[in-house]
């Protein structure tokens, strides 16, 4: 099966950055887009950015400029450098995957377990 692995949350004063990251394995043929998302408490869960294979980004207007989405083809990995911190930026952060699978070649989305940034003076 696929598992995806985060890692790099915390607790971080604002205007201070964290970076986050995301390791994907198992039987994987190939990896497309992967993005990060967030969910605030009592907050719907909203994409904040997301990247091609090709490395093409898109970011949520609330993180642009302080947010850098990367990837590592090789390693199956995405990072989020957050940089410029804000307390609204508070929130559990997936990443989400699109994995086509050696065994049958069809394209799945995958998410990872979660991890809490919190941004608190």
């Amino acid at each position: 099966q696929v598992q995806l692995v985060e890692s790099g949350g915390g607790l971080v004063q604002p205007g201070g950055s964290l970076s986050l990251s995301c390791a994907a394995s198992g039987s994987i043929f190939r990896i497309y887009a992967m993005r990060w998302y967030r969910q605030a408490p009592g907050k719907q869960r909203e994409l904040v950015a997301d990247i091609t294979r090709g490395g093409s980004t898109n970011y949520v207007d609330s993180v642009k400029g302080r947010f850098t989405i990367s990837r590592d083809n090789a390693k199956n990995t995405v990072s989020l450098q957050m940089n410029s911190l804000k307390p609204e930026d508070t929130a559990v952060y997936y990443c989400n995957v699109d994995v086509q699978k050696i065994s049958t070649l069809g394209m799945r989305g995958y998410w990872g377990q979660g991890t809490q940034v919190t941004v608190s003076s």
